[in-house]
């Protein structure tokens, strides 16, 4: 029979400072051990099955003899009944750490959602846009709450004040809401239905957005004043009213034309070809270009060190402004992409070319039709009769269509 350890009492305990591992009784295999620099602590070595191990109870005197032998007693107890203490202890630990790791706040979810989809984003203005939206209006909300806590009640809470008063920008926060708790549900860190759906949930409690946004159109020019107010712009000097002038002859975003570059241009071909990451759409697109078009090209200086067909006097690309103080200085009043609308009206009023046709001249893809004529030749021969009939409605051809120009004082 083993030899039983004398009990030693909670002073004979203090007093000890000899280094090495002492018996202190009261419960078999109960030690505690004194470092070299007098540190203690309490050890508990027993046979678990068939291994013995050495389990840590705690320092001393942060767990006094006392709770260092009901600790070892109720060590004991299990391993009788057929546990490993050290084995759930660890198990324990584990399963902490899982339990800590979903439990990530909306703040995290969404900063890791937003990297998942860094691939997705056309540009860098998007990119920042998409975890801008959140940071304004749902972190202060919801920002640290536990992502698998969050319930209608909170999305609500984020959308509700900007619902009414800018509901486009609510709409796409409440679609980046939705993006992000459905990440934290596929990467386990929430479950059950997404609060910030639309179909079947949100739309129940909340008003259809376009029954409730204002719609704000950009100022358009009437068309039948295009041809004067064309004749008057081709009078102007300089690099932003010639990028206007193409503007306006390829019905392309001022984005598009300000960035271009000669590389994008193929005079054989009569073709301006704008890549994906430029184009709202993401799609490569192409513009037949009209030999008015050609003949503003032709007649721009190209600049050593610079590929962009319209730079600055600084250098890098036309800011939108500088084709806007254009139209303020001619007294119009009217938006650089207002200039789309006008296209569209008079393709829609003056034409009979199919809707698809004008559809894609405006590089927009928001109709079956217009997908499938994209998924074909993106009817450029259409598109290019088009662009031809448009110059010389712009050159005033149509003499019927001629109405003296109204400048925004006589309005």
């Amino acid at each position: 029979m083993p030899k039983r350890a004398k009990e030693l009492s909670a002073m004979a305990v203090r007093k000890l400072d000899r280094p090495g591992v002492h018996p202190v009784g009261g419960v078999a295999g109960l030690y505690i051990q004194v470092s070299d620099t007098g540190a203690k602590s309490w050890l508990l070595r027993v046979m678990v099955g068939s291994k013995r191990r050495t389990i840590g109870l705690g320092p001393h005197p942060a767990v006094s003899l006392k709770e260092a032998r009901e600790k070892a007693a109720r060590y004991r107890e299990q391993i009788q009944q057929g546990i490993d203490p050290v084995a759930e202890r660890k198990a324990a630990k584990a399963n902490l750490i899982v339990q800590q790791a979903k439990r990530l706040t909306f703040r995290e979810a969404a900063q890791r959602c937003h990297n998942a989809k860094a691939a997705e984003f056309r540009n860098e203005k998007h990119r920042k846009d998409w975890l801008g939206s959140l940071e304004r209006h749902a972190f202060p909300v919801i920002g640290d709450m536990p992502v698998d806590e969050i319930e209608l009640p909170h999305i609500l809470s984020v959308l509700e004040p900007v619902w009414y008063t800018h509901t486009e920008t609510a709409s796409r926060v409440r679609q980046r809401l939705e993006a992000c708790l459905t990440w934290a549900t596929v990467s386990g860190h929430r479950s059950g239905d997404n609060p910030a759906r639309w179909q079947g949930n949100l739309k129940e409690v909340l008003p259809n957005p376009s029954k409730v946004k204002t719609v704000k159109h950009h100022a358009a020019l009437p068309f039948a004043e295009l041809p004067v107010f064309m004749a008057q712009l081709r009078q102007r000097e300089g690099m932003a009213a010639r990028a206007l002038e193409f503007v306006i002859s390829t019905a392309a975003r001022s984005g598009e034309v300000r960035k271009a570059t000669w590389a994008e241009i193929d005079f054989d071909a009569k073709t301006w070809t704008i890549p994906g990451e430029r184009i709202k759409a993401g799609k490569r697109h192409t513009v037949p270009l009209s030999s008015d078009a050609l003949k503003i090209l032709k007649a721009l200086p190209r600049y050593e060190g610079s590929d962009l067909i319209f730079p600055a006097q600084r250098g890098g690309p036309l800011s939108d402004m500088a084709l806007t103080m254009v139209l303020r200085r001619m007294d119009i009043d009217a938006t650089v992409h207002g200039f789309r609308s006008t296209f569209k009206d008079w393709c829609r009023s003056r034409t009979n070319y199919p809707d698809e046709v004008s559809e894609l001249a405006l590089a927009h893809v928001s109709s079956d039709a217009t997908r499938a004529a994209y998924a074909r030749d993106e009817l450029l021969p259409k598109r290019a009769e088009l662009m031809k009939d448009w110059a010389r409605f712009c050159r005033g051809a149509e003499s019927g269509d001629i109405l003296p120009l109204h400048t925004a004082k006589a309005r």
